[in-house]
C-alpha cells in the first residue's frame, strides 16, 4: 500500500471526529435538515421515530440521584471523545467536505461563513442560506478526572495538539478548558476548538459551486476575545469561557469560585490555571480574522461580500427578533409570540411553522436571562412567550435559577411557559434535549413555511442596527 493511501485510510471519518454536543456541530446539523425542507427532532442527531422513546428514558433519568446522573452525562461526552494518539489522523480538508455535505446540492442566494450563533442560524433559515463554521470541536479522551487543575489539562495532550497542527496547516488550535460550565466533560475530555485561519478547499468549492451568480457571500465575525496563554505556533490555551463567571474569576478566583468549588467537593478554592499572556478569538465564538485574507481570494466572479460584526454572541439576537417580527408583519402572520432559546437548542423549522419571533440566548446564565429582560423592556409587549434551557450538568458560577427565568416568562400578556424544560430537574434536565421539540411541534396555531426573505431588504434592515455592524466587504460603506 503506498504511503499516501495509507493516510487516506487511517484518517478519521469525520462524523466521528468532531463532537454532535457542540454548538456548531449541532447548528449545522438543523440548519442542513432545514434548508433539505425538513425538521429536525433530536437536534438532526436520529431518526424521529427515537424521540418518544428517548424522551421517556432521558426523562427517568431527571429522577436519579444527582451523582448517577452526572456520571452518566460525562460517560455520554467521553463516548464521543478522540483518543489522543489519532489526533495526527484529523485531515482538516475532510472535515470541510463533511460541513458542506450536510446541504442540498444547489444553488443559494447567501452563504454564510464564520462564527457560530443561533441568531444568525434564524437568519440563515430567513434566507434560505446555509453556513459554513469557522470553528469545529474536536474531543480528546483523558482519564485523570481532574477538572479544577487547568494547568495540568494544557500540559496532558500537548504532543496530540502538535500533531494535529503539524498535520493541517491551515487550522489553528485553541484548546479550551471550562470548568466552571463544562465541569462533568472536561474530567474525561480535552476540547481542542479548531479554527481555519485559511479557506479550505471544499469551502471554496462550496462557493464556486453553489453561491448563485450575483449572490452574497457574509462573513459572520463575532469580535469576542479572551485571555489565553500561547502554547506554539498556531496554538492556544484558554483558561474558562464565557457563561457565567468572568475571565477575571478564572484566573484569580473569588467567593463565587471558592463557593462553587467548595460544593462540589474539590480541594481547591480557585483553578490552578497557567497565567495568560496575550488574548485571542475566543475558542468557540470568536472569529479569527486571518479567514478573511483567503476568502477575499475564493470569492467567486461578480460575488458581493458582506461582514456582519458584532462584540459578543447574543449582539445579533436583538436585530435578528426584530427583523422576524418585522416581516411577519409584512406578511400578516401575527407577531406577538416570542420563542427564546438558549445555546444548541435552535429550532428554525418550528420557528417559522409557529410564526415565533426568535431570540437566541448564550445559555442558561444570569447575563444570558439579563439579555433576555432588557430586550422585552424595549420591545412591544408579547402575547405569548415560551422559553427551552440547555442544561449542562451543574450549579455553576453565574447560573440564573429557574425562579428568575419564570419571572421573564411572567412578562407575557397571556402565555409564558417553559418549552420542554422539566423546572424541578434543571440543570441537569437532560430529557430537554428531545422534549423541547416535541412541545414546539405542537404548538398552535401553525403557518405555512414562507418564501425566503429577500436578502437585500434583510441587510437594508441590518444595516440600520446600531450594536452591529453590517459592511462591504472590500472595504467600502455600501450596506446595499
Amino acid at each position: 500500500m503506498s504511503a499516501e493511501r495509507a493516510r487516506r485510510v487511517r484518517a478519521l471519518p469525520p462524523g466521528r471526529t468532531v463532537a454532535d454536543f457542540d454548538s456548531a456541530t449541532g447548528m449545522l446539523r438543523v440548519l442542513g435538515k432545514f434548508l433539505h425542507g425538513q425538521d429536525a427532532p433530536l437536534l438532526g442527531r436520529y431518526p424521529a421515530a427515537l424521540e418518544p422513546v428517548l424522551s421517556a428514558l432521558l426523562g427517568v433519568g431527571n429522577r436519579l440521584p444527582r451523582r448517577v446522573q452526572e456520571k452518566a452525562y460525562a460517560a455520554g461526552g467521553r463516548m464521543e471523545a478522540v483518543a489522543a494518539d489519532r489526533l495526527g489522523d484529523v485531515r482538516s480538508d475532510r472535515l470541510a467536505a463533511w460541513v458542506a455535505g450536510h446541504y442540498p446540492c444547489r444553488r443559494y442566494p447567501v452563504i454564510f461563513v464564520g462564527s457560530s450563533n443561533g441568531a444568525m442560524i434564524h437568519l440563515a433559515a430567513a434566507l434560505d442560506a446555509p453556513w459554513l463554521p469557522q470553528t469545529l470541536l474536536i474531543p480528546v479522551r483523558r482519564r485523570d478526572g481532574r477538572p479544577d487543575e487547568p494547568a495540568r489539562a494544557m500540559r496532558t495532550h500537548l504532543a496530540a495538539g502538535r500533531a494535529l497542527l503539524d498535520a493541517n496547516t491551515d487550522l489553528e488550535l485553541h484548546h479550551m478548558h471550562d470548568a466552571n460550565q463544562d465541569r462533568l466533560m472536561v474530567s474525561g475530555m480535552s476540547y481542542f476548538r479548531v479554527k481555519w485561519h485559511r479557506m479550505p478547499e471544499a469551502y471554496r468549492r462550496f462557493l464556486k459551486e453553489r453561491l448563485a451568480p450575483g449572490g452574497t457571500v457574509v462573513t459572520v465575525e463575532c469580535g469576542l476575545r479572551w485571555p489565553v496563554t500561547r502554547v506554539g505556533e498556531r496554538y492556544w490555551f484558554q483558561n474558562g469561557a464565557p457563561g457565567g463567571a468572568t475571565p477575571r474569576e478564572f484566573h484569580e478566583g473569588g467567593p463565587r469560585v471558592a463557593d462553587y468549588l467548595a460544593r462540589y467537593g474539590s480541594p481547591y478554592r480557585r483553578w490552578e490555571a497557567p497565567e495568560p499572556d496575550t488574548d485571542a478569538p475566543e475558542a468557540e465564538w470568536g472569529f479569527q480574522d486571518s479567514l478573511l485574507r483567503s476568502l477575499a481570494d475564493a470569492l467567486p466572479e461578480g460575488a458581493d461580500w458582506k461582514r456582519l460584526r458584532f462584540g459578543e454572541p447574543e449582539d445579533l439576537s436583538p436585530a435578528v427578533a426584530d427583523l422576524y417580527r418585522d416581516w411577519y408583519r409584512d406578511r400578516g402572520v401575527p407577531d406577538g409570540r416570542l420563542l427564546a432559546e438558549s445555546f444548541l437548542l435552535v429550532e428554525p423549522w418550528w420557528t417559522l411553522r409557529t410564526g415565533s419571533v426568535p431570540f437566541w440566548l448564550l445559555f442558561g446564565t444570569e447575563p444570558s436571562r439579563a439579555a433576555l429582560a432588557d430586550y422585552l423592556d424595549g420591545a412591544d409587549p408579547f402575547d405569548e412567550i415560551r422559553l427551552t434551557l440547555f442544561s449542562h450538568g451543574v450549579e455553576s458560577v453565574g447560573l440564573a435559577p429557574v425562579e428568575d427565568w419564570r419571572r421573564v416568562l411572567d412578562r407575557a400578556r397571556k402565555i409564558g411557559v417553559f418549552t420542554g424544560v422539566d423546572e424541578r430537574a434543571f440543570p441537569r434536565d437532560f430529557a430537554v434535549f428531545a422534549r423541547a421539540h416535541r412541545e414546539l411541534a405542537r404548538v398552535r396555531r401553525v403557518y405555512p413555511m414562507p418564501d425566503p426573505l429577500d436578502p437585500a431588504d434583510a441587510g437594508d434592515y441590518l444595516a440600520k442596527r446600531p450594536e452591529i455592524s453590517w459592511i462591504d466587504g472590500n472595504g467600502g460603506n455600501d450596506h446595499a
